[in-house]
C-alpha cells in the first residue's frame, strides 16, 4: 500500500483519533485520505493507553498518521508510577526508531480556571513539574512538542522551552496576550488553528498577526465546531476551510497559502 505519497493538500495537525468510537476510525481516515484531500494527521495522545492506540492507527498508515505521545493535562495527574511507565514507553518507541513527536503536554488551563471560579484551590505546580518532564524528555530525545499552553499559561511553556533548549514547539488552538505571541513569533514556535477561525474574532486576530510560515491547520476532532460547522462530526477534511479562511484573513491566494501550510506541517514533523 502506497501510503507514503502526500497526494493531499491539507493536513490535520492536531486530532485526538483515539477520543473517535473505535468503528469510526478507519472510514473516517480513508474517507480524508481519500476524497478528503488530507495528506496527513497528527494524532495526540491523552494517557499511555491512548498513546498504544495512535500507535496502531500510525502503523496501518504510515506517513499518513504521525503519532504524538504523552500525557493531556486536563485530567487528573498521573500517579508516579503511571508516569514512569509512560516515560519508559516512550522511549523505548525513540529507541526503535520510531517516528513521534511528544505530546499533547501542557498546562491545565480550563481546569485551573474552573476550580478558581468556584472558589477552590488549585494547585498547579504538580502539573508544571509533569510539564517540565515532557519538555526535558522532548528535549533529550530531539522530539517535536505538542502544547496544550493558552492565556497566561503560554508564557509558563515558552519558560520550559527556553530552559530546556526545545526549538521544535506547536502551541495547538492558541489564544494569548500579544507579548507572548511576540515572543513565540521570536523563538519560531509554531501555532494551529481550528475551524472557529471562521467565527472567532480572537483567533482570527492571531492569524493576521502570525507569520504564514509558522502555522498550522488542525481540527482538534472529536471536538465540535459552531458556525458553519454546527451539528457536524469534526473530521479531518475540515482543515480546507480553515486553510481557505487564512488565506482570506492574510488576502493572499488559497492555493500559495494552502501549499505553504501543508509543506509547514509536513516539515515540522518531519513528514515530507
Amino acid at each position: 500500500m502506497s501510503h507514503m505519497r502526500h497526494d493531499g493538500r491539507w493536513a490535520d495537525a492536531h486530532i485526538h483519533l483515539d477520543m473517535y468510537e473505535e468503528h469510526e476510525r478507519e472510514p473516517l481516515l480513508r474517507r480524508a485520505f481519500g476524497e478528503g484531500g488530507v495528506a496527513a494527521v497528527v494524532a495526540v495522545s491523552m494517557h499511555l493507553r491512548s498513546c498504544e492506540t495512535n500507535r496502531r492507527l500510525a502503523r496501518l498508515y504510515p506517513g499518513r498518521v504521525h503519532p504524538a505521545y504523552g500525557f493531556h493535562p486536563e485530567q487528573p495527574l498521573p500517579l508516579e508510577a503511571e508516569l514512569d511507565a509512560l516515560v519508559a514507553w516512550i522511549a523505548a518507541r525513540a529507541a526503535e526508531g520510531e517516528a513521534f513527536a511528544v505530546g499533547e503536554v501542557g498546562l491545565p488551563y480550563y481546569a485551573r480556571t474552573e476550580a478558581e471560579a468556584a472558589g477552590r484551590r488549585f494547585d498547579e505546580a504538580p502539573y508544571a513539574a509533569l510539564l517540565e518532564r515532557f519538555v526535558r524528555l522532548a528535549a533529550e530525545l530531539d522530539r517535536p512538542i505538542v502544547l496544550h499552553a493558552v492565556y497566561e499559561d503560554a508564557a509558563k511553556a515558552c519558560e520550559l522551552l527556553e530552559r530546556y533548549g526545545v526549538r521544535r514547539a506547536h502551541f495547538h488552538w492558541f489564544k494569548g496576550p500579544e507579548a507572548t505571541v511576540r515572543r513565540m513569533i521570536a523563538s519560531g514556535y509554531a501555532v494551529s488553528v481550528t475551524p472557529d477561525v471562521l467565527y472567532e474574532a480572537e483567533i482570527r486576530e492571531l492569524v493576521r498577526i502570525y507569520p504564514l510560515g509558522l502555522l498550522m491547520t488542525e481540527t482538534d476532532g472529536p471536538w465540535p465546531f459552531e458556525g458553519p460547522f454546527a451539528g457536524r462530526r469534526t473530521a479531518p477534511e475540515m482543515v480546507r476551510r480553515v486553510a481557505e479562511e487564512i488565506a482570506a484573513i492574510k488576502s493572499l491566494p488559497v492555493p500559495e497559502t494552502e501549499n505553504r501550510l501543508l509543506a509547514n506541517a509536513l516539515a515540522f514533523y518531519g513528514l515530507s
